[in-house]
């Protein structure tokens, strides 16, 4: 009788260590802010469809991180969806021709803004809006287009 209650703590103390790990691990995983900027500057941009972008979502040019998405809404008027984010002040010379595209981390992962730098000799300024944008891919519009394709293909008559 003795072994078996020294059996039964030991297993709720391996158990209860276990879940204590479990919850370290997510609360430094998850919700951490690795932006961080003294000064920054507001910028737009406009989507047919932004997936599941959300706020606090990165905004990277060349897979640095620059910026976060401050606010989603939508534009009753042009039907769009409109994407506000902050920049960090210290990248003051992205050129205004810069396009935005939401892109996916991993197959299922987070979305996320992508930048890619135009050409142009005018920079973003606070209030900026970028024009040139790509809406995110959705993978069930993809598999669904790739359903209709496969049962549309070549059928012979008899």
């Amino acid at each position: 009788m003795r072994q078996t209650r020294s059996v039964e703590i030991g297993t709720g103390l391996f158990v209860l260590l276990g879940m204590s790990s479990l919850f370290f691990l997510t609360t430094q995983t998850t919700g951490g802010d690795d932006f961080k900027a003294e000064s920054v500057y507001t910028v737009e941009a406009r989507f047919e469809n932004i997936g599941s972008l959300r706020t606090r979502a990165p905004v990277t040019i060349s897979g640095v991180t620059i910026g976060r998405v401050t606010e989603v809404s939508f534009d009753p008027v042009s039907l769009e969806a409109v994407v506000h984010f902050v920049v960090d002040s210290k990248y003051d010379q992205i050129p205004d021709d810069t396009d935005a595209s939401i892109l996916t981390s991993g197959i299922l992962g987070s979305q996320y803004i992508g930048l890619q730098a135009g050409g142009s000799d005018m920079y973003l300024e606070d209030g900026s809006e970028i024009l040139f944008t790509q809406s995110a891919i959705v993978l069930e519009n993809l598999i669904g287009k790739f359903l209709v394709n496969a049962g549309s293909g070549d059928k012979e008559s008899d």
